[in-house]
């Protein structure tokens, strides 16, 4: 795959656990494609996977599925 930053053809998809809000209002969404570049270092999320997650975060009451989560704080 090409990068779209760096124009190189070394970047691959990687799948990442995004989070959005806080509190009750917090959102996990798993298995998100980002594109990684070994050579330029960037990461990003392609147009496609931006407008699905908002699509996502619209209507997450269609989507999620309530899961008990620990929260640890970082002293």
């Amino acid at each position: 795959m090409v990068c779209d930053i760096c124009g190189q053809k070394d970047a691959y998809i990687r799948k990442v656990t995004e989070t959005y809000g806080k509190g009750r209002d917090l959102l996990v969404i798993e298995n998100v494609p980002m594109v990684k570049c070994p050579r330029c270092g960037e990461s990003y999320f392609t147009a496609e996977t931006l407008h699905e997650i908002e699509r996502i975060k619209l209507h997450r009451k269609n989507f999620a599925v309530e899961r008990p989560v620990k929260v640890a704080g970082f002293a």
